[in-house]
Protein backbone atom coordinates (compact mmCIF):
# COMPACT_ATOMS: atom_id res chain seq x y z
CA UNK A 1 0.00 0.00 0.00
CA UNK A 2 1.32 3.50 -0.65
CA UNK A 3 2.63 5.55 2.22
CA UNK A 4 0.67 8.24 4.00
CA UNK A 5 1.55 11.87 3.51
CA UNK A 6 2.24 12.52 7.19
CA UNK A 7 4.28 9.53 8.29
CA UNK A 8 5.66 8.04 5.09
CA UNK A 9 4.62 4.63 6.33
CA UNK A 10 3.04 2.18 3.94
CA UNK A 11 -0.01 0.67 5.60
CA UNK A 12 -1.21 -2.16 4.41
CA UNK A 13 -8.10 -5.25 4.81
CA UNK A 14 -24.88 -0.60 13.74
CA UNK A 15 -25.64 0.91 10.31
CA UNK A 16 -28.54 3.25 9.93
CA UNK A 17 -30.23 0.64 7.79
CA UNK A 18 -29.97 -3.15 8.16
CA UNK A 19 -26.76 -4.17 6.36
CA UNK A 20 -26.42 -6.90 3.76
CA UNK A 21 -23.86 -9.67 4.35
CA UNK A 22 -20.56 -8.04 5.20
CA UNK A 23 -17.79 -7.86 2.62
CA UNK A 24 -14.75 -7.55 4.82
CA UNK A 25 -12.99 -8.39 8.08
CA UNK A 26 -13.58 -11.87 9.17
CA UNK A 27 -16.69 -10.73 7.22
CA UNK A 28 -17.89 -12.77 4.32
CA UNK A 29 -20.90 -12.99 2.11
CA UNK A 30 -21.18 -16.74 1.79
CA UNK A 31 -22.01 -19.60 4.09
CA UNK A 32 -25.26 -20.99 5.41
CA UNK A 33 -26.49 -20.28 8.90
CA UNK A 34 -29.29 -22.70 9.59
CA UNK A 35 -28.45 -22.35 13.26
CA UNK A 36 -27.58 -18.92 14.55
CA UNK A 37 -24.37 -17.97 16.31
CA UNK A 38 -26.07 -18.30 19.70
CA UNK A 39 -26.78 -21.97 19.13
CA UNK A 40 -24.66 -24.04 21.52
CA UNK A 41 -24.23 -26.82 18.98
CA UNK A 42 -23.97 -24.65 15.87
CA UNK A 43 -24.73 -26.32 12.55
CA UNK A 44 -23.14 -29.68 13.25
CA UNK A 45 -20.22 -31.39 14.94
CA UNK A 46 -21.05 -30.78 18.61
CA UNK A 47 -20.75 -27.71 20.84
CA UNK A 48 -18.97 -24.64 19.51
CA UNK A 49 -15.96 -24.76 21.86
CA UNK A 50 -14.92 -28.21 20.67
CA UNK A 51 -15.71 -27.38 17.03
CA UNK A 52 -13.60 -24.25 17.09
CA UNK A 53 -10.76 -25.99 18.91
CA UNK A 54 -10.89 -28.77 16.31
CA UNK A 55 -10.88 -26.21 13.50
CA UNK A 56 -7.80 -24.52 14.95
CA UNK A 57 -5.98 -27.80 15.46
CA UNK A 58 -6.83 -29.08 11.98
CA UNK A 59 -6.39 -25.72 10.24
CA UNK A 60 -9.97 -25.82 8.97
CA UNK A 61 -10.16 -22.05 8.66
CA UNK A 62 -9.73 -20.59 5.19
CA UNK A 63 -8.47 -17.17 4.25
CA UNK A 64 -9.80 -15.36 1.23
CA UNK A 65 -8.54 -12.01 -0.02
CA UNK A 66 -10.50 -9.03 -1.31
CA UNK A 67 -8.73 -6.33 -3.35
CA UNK A 68 -8.68 -2.66 -2.44
CA UNK A 69 -7.97 -0.38 -5.37
CA UNK A 70 -6.52 3.11 -5.63
CA UNK A 71 -9.17 5.38 -7.11
CA UNK A 72 -6.65 7.63 -8.84
CA UNK A 73 -5.38 4.91 -11.19
CA UNK A 74 -7.44 1.76 -10.62
CA UNK A 75 -4.52 -0.42 -9.53
CA UNK A 76 -4.81 -2.89 -6.66
CA UNK A 77 -3.26 -1.22 -3.64
CA UNK A 78 -3.53 -4.13 -1.22
CA UNK A 79 -5.86 -6.89 -0.02
CA UNK A 80 -7.96 -7.52 3.05
CA UNK A 81 -7.85 -11.00 4.54
CA UNK A 82 -11.30 -12.51 5.15
CA UNK A 83 -11.93 -15.56 7.33
CA UNK A 84 -14.22 -18.50 6.65
CA UNK A 85 -14.70 -21.83 8.38
CA UNK A 86 -14.76 -25.07 6.37
CA UNK A 87 -17.12 -26.80 8.78
CA UNK A 88 -20.32 -27.11 6.79
CA UNK A 89 -21.70 -30.66 6.33
CA UNK A 90 -22.71 -29.75 2.78
CA UNK A 91 -19.16 -28.74 1.93
CA UNK A 92 -19.70 -24.99 2.03
CA UNK A 93 -17.98 -22.30 4.07
CA UNK A 94 -19.42 -20.76 7.20
CA UNK A 95 -19.72 -17.02 7.59
CA UNK A 96 -17.84 -15.37 10.46
CA UNK A 97 -21.20 -14.18 11.72
CA UNK A 98 -21.97 -17.80 12.51
CA UNK A 99 -18.86 -18.72 14.50
CA UNK A 100 -17.13 -15.54 15.73
CA UNK A 101 -19.69 -14.75 18.46
CA UNK A 102 -19.05 -18.20 19.87
CA UNK A 103 -15.29 -17.69 19.59
CA UNK A 104 -15.62 -14.48 21.60
CA UNK A 105 -17.93 -16.07 24.14
CA UNK A 106 -15.65 -19.04 24.77
CA UNK A 107 -12.39 -17.12 24.79
CA UNK A 108 -10.98 -18.37 21.50
CA UNK A 109 -11.12 -15.21 19.40
CA UNK A 110 -7.62 -14.03 20.37
CA UNK A 111 -6.19 -17.38 19.30
CA UNK A 112 -8.03 -17.06 15.98
CA UNK A 113 -6.62 -13.54 15.53
CA UNK A 114 -3.10 -14.85 16.08
CA UNK A 115 -3.66 -17.75 13.73
CA UNK A 116 -4.74 -15.34 10.98
CA UNK A 117 -1.75 -13.06 11.59
CA UNK A 118 0.67 -15.98 11.52
CA UNK A 119 -0.79 -17.49 8.35
CA UNK A 120 -0.83 -14.19 6.47
CA UNK A 121 2.75 -13.39 7.52
CA UNK A 122 3.92 -16.86 6.51
CA UNK A 123 2.21 -16.53 3.13
CA UNK A 124 3.69 -13.09 2.51
CA UNK A 125 7.12 -14.28 3.50
CA UNK A 126 7.17 -17.46 1.43
CA UNK A 127 4.98 -17.02 -1.62
CA UNK A 128 6.95 -15.43 -4.50
CA UNK A 129 3.69 -14.37 -6.14
CA UNK A 130 2.92 -12.21 -3.10
CA UNK A 131 6.39 -10.66 -2.87
CA UNK A 132 5.17 -7.09 -3.28
CA UNK A 133 1.72 -7.48 -1.74
CA UNK A 134 0.33 -5.83 1.38
CA UNK A 135 -2.48 -7.46 3.37
CA UNK A 136 -4.79 -5.96 5.99
CA UNK A 137 -6.01 -8.03 8.92
CA UNK A 138 -8.74 -7.22 11.41
CA UNK A 139 -8.25 -7.96 15.08
CA UNK A 140 -10.87 -8.28 17.79
CA UNK A 141 -11.47 -6.01 20.76
CA UNK A 142 -9.95 -8.64 23.05
CA UNK A 143 -6.74 -8.66 21.02
CA UNK A 144 -6.59 -4.85 21.07
CA UNK A 145 -6.63 -4.94 24.88
CA UNK A 146 -4.25 -7.91 25.14
CA UNK A 147 -0.92 -6.50 26.43
CA UNK A 148 1.02 -9.27 24.68
CA UNK A 149 -0.47 -8.73 21.22
CA UNK A 150 2.03 -6.13 20.03
CA UNK A 151 4.88 -8.40 21.03
CA UNK A 152 3.25 -11.23 19.10
CA UNK A 153 2.94 -9.08 15.97
CA UNK A 154 6.58 -7.98 16.24
CA UNK A 155 7.74 -11.56 16.74
CA UNK A 156 5.69 -12.79 13.80
CA UNK A 157 7.17 -10.16 11.49
CA UNK A 158 10.69 -11.06 12.61
CA UNK A 159 10.12 -14.80 12.34
CA UNK A 160 9.12 -14.53 8.68
CA UNK A 161 11.55 -11.75 7.78
CA UNK A 162 8.60 -9.61 6.74
CA UNK A 163 8.77 -5.90 6.00
CA UNK A 164 6.25 -4.36 8.46
CA UNK A 165 4.94 -2.13 5.66
CA UNK A 166 3.40 -5.22 4.06
CA UNK A 167 1.08 -5.83 7.00
CA UNK A 168 -1.78 -3.61 8.13
CA UNK A 169 -4.05 -3.95 11.13
CA UNK A 170 -7.68 -2.86 11.16
CA UNK A 171 -9.70 -2.21 14.29
CA UNK A 172 -13.37 -1.35 14.54
CA UNK A 173 -15.06 1.28 16.62
CA UNK A 174 -16.33 -1.49 18.91
CA UNK A 175 -12.77 -2.55 19.63
CA UNK A 176 -11.79 1.03 20.50
CA UNK A 177 -14.81 1.60 22.73
CA UNK A 178 -14.01 -1.41 24.92
CA UNK A 179 -10.92 0.33 26.36
CA UNK A 180 -9.89 3.61 24.79
CA UNK A 181 -6.56 3.88 26.60
CA UNK A 182 -5.58 0.36 25.58
CA UNK A 183 -6.77 1.02 22.02
CA UNK A 184 -4.68 4.18 21.78
CA UNK A 185 -1.60 2.34 23.04
CA UNK A 186 -2.22 -0.54 20.64
CA UNK A 187 -2.70 1.73 17.62
CA UNK A 188 0.42 3.68 18.41
CA UNK A 189 2.37 0.48 18.90
CA UNK A 190 1.25 -0.91 15.55
CA UNK A 191 2.36 2.27 13.77
CA UNK A 192 5.65 2.26 15.67
CA UNK A 193 6.31 -1.25 14.34
CA UNK A 194 6.00 0.20 10.82
CA UNK A 195 2.67 -1.46 10.00
CA UNK A 196 -0.42 0.37 8.79
CA UNK A 197 -3.39 0.99 11.07
CA UNK A 198 -6.91 1.52 9.72
CA UNK A 199 -9.97 2.57 11.67
CA UNK A 200 -12.65 0.30 10.20
CA UNK A 201 -16.40 0.95 9.80
CA UNK A 202 -15.93 4.63 10.63
CA UNK A 203 -19.24 6.41 11.14
CA UNK A 204 -21.18 3.39 12.37
CA UNK A 205 -21.37 4.74 15.93
CA UNK A 206 -22.23 8.04 17.55
CA UNK A 207 -18.83 8.83 19.02
CA UNK A 208 -16.77 8.20 15.93
CA UNK A 209 -15.32 11.70 15.52
CA UNK A 210 -13.73 11.48 18.95
CA UNK A 211 -11.54 8.69 17.59
CA UNK A 212 -10.03 11.02 15.02
CA UNK A 213 -8.62 13.02 17.92
CA UNK A 214 -7.75 10.17 20.27
CA UNK A 215 -6.47 7.32 18.09
CA UNK A 216 -3.45 7.36 15.80
CA UNK A 217 -4.13 5.82 12.39
CA UNK A 218 -2.88 5.80 8.82
CA UNK A 219 -6.15 5.04 7.03
CA UNK A 220 -9.82 5.50 7.75
CA UNK A 221 -12.43 3.16 6.25
CA UNK A 222 -15.74 4.91 5.69
CA UNK A 223 -18.60 2.70 6.84
CA UNK A 224 -20.61 1.09 4.06
CA UNK A 225 -23.81 2.62 5.36
CA UNK A 226 -22.67 5.89 3.79
CA UNK A 227 -21.52 4.29 0.53
CA UNK A 228 -24.23 1.91 -0.66
CA UNK A 229 -26.68 4.68 -1.62
CA UNK A 230 -24.14 7.42 -2.23
CA UNK A 231 -25.30 8.44 -5.76
CA UNK A 232 -28.88 8.97 -4.57
CA UNK A 233 -28.47 10.19 -0.99
CA UNK A 234 -27.62 13.85 -0.45
CA UNK A 235 -26.92 13.18 3.23
CA UNK A 236 -24.42 10.44 2.43
CA UNK A 237 -22.75 12.67 -0.13
CA UNK A 238 -22.27 15.43 2.44
CA UNK A 239 -20.88 13.01 5.04
CA UNK A 240 -18.46 11.25 2.68
CA UNK A 241 -17.18 14.50 1.18
CA UNK A 242 -16.64 15.97 4.66
CA UNK A 243 -14.86 12.86 5.94
CA UNK A 244 -12.57 12.74 2.93
CA UNK A 245 -11.69 16.41 3.39
CA UNK A 246 -11.05 16.07 7.14
CA UNK A 247 -8.89 12.96 6.80
CA UNK A 248 -6.91 14.43 3.90
CA UNK A 249 -6.33 17.55 5.98
CA UNK A 250 -4.88 15.33 8.70
CA UNK A 251 -2.43 13.85 6.20
CA UNK A 252 -4.17 10.45 6.22
CA UNK A 253 -6.08 8.50 3.57
CA UNK A 254 -9.63 7.17 3.19
CA UNK A 255 -11.05 3.86 2.00
CA UNK A 256 -14.70 3.47 0.97
CA UNK A 257 -16.31 0.12 1.75
CA UNK A 258 -19.25 -1.58 -0.03
CA UNK A 259 -18.64 0.05 -3.40
CA UNK A 260 -21.23 -1.48 -5.68
CA UNK A 261 -21.25 0.35 -9.02
CA UNK A 262 -19.48 2.77 -11.33
CA UNK A 263 -21.55 5.85 -10.37
CA UNK A 264 -20.36 5.37 -6.79
CA UNK A 265 -16.76 5.05 -7.98
CA UNK A 266 -17.09 8.25 -9.99
CA UNK A 267 -18.49 10.16 -7.05
CA UNK A 268 -15.79 8.88 -4.70
CA UNK A 269 -13.11 10.10 -7.10
CA UNK A 270 -14.77 13.51 -7.22
CA UNK A 271 -14.68 13.64 -3.40
CA UNK A 272 -10.98 12.72 -3.32
CA UNK A 273 -11.52 9.44 -1.50
CA UNK A 274 -8.30 7.47 -1.94
CA UNK A 275 -9.33 3.80 -2.16
CA UNK A 276 -12.36 1.64 -2.86
CA UNK A 277 -13.36 -1.83 -1.68
CA UNK A 278 -16.46 -3.83 -2.52
CA UNK A 279 -17.96 -6.40 -4.84
CA UNK A 280 -17.85 -4.00 -7.79
CA UNK A 281 -14.10 -3.63 -7.28
CA UNK A 282 -13.46 -7.31 -6.64
CA UNK A 283 -14.96 -10.20 -4.72
CA UNK A 284 -13.08 -12.17 -2.08
CA UNK A 285 -11.22 -15.21 -3.41
CA UNK A 286 -8.70 -17.74 -2.20
CA UNK A 287 -5.09 -17.44 -3.33
CA UNK A 288 -5.57 -20.47 -5.55
CA UNK A 289 -8.50 -18.86 -7.35
CA UNK A 290 -6.60 -15.61 -7.73
CA UNK A 291 -3.66 -17.42 -9.30
CA UNK A 292 -5.97 -19.24 -11.71
CA UNK A 293 -7.60 -15.95 -12.72
CA UNK A 294 -4.28 -14.18 -13.21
Amino acid sequence: MPSTTSTGRAPRISLRTPPPPRQGRYRCASGRSAAGPSSAAGLHGGPWPSRLRRALDRESFELHYQPIVALRDGRVSHYEALLRLADDPAGGLLSPGVFLPAAERYGLVCEIDRMVLARVARMLGRDPAMAHTTVAINVSALSVTDPTMLRFIAGTLARHGLDPQRLAIEITETAAISDMDAARAFCGGVLDLGCGLALDDFGAGFGSFQYLKRLPFSHLKIDGGFIRELPSSRTDQLVVRALARIVRGMGRETIAEFVGDEPTMTMLRAYDVDYAQGFYVGKPASLQRRRQAA
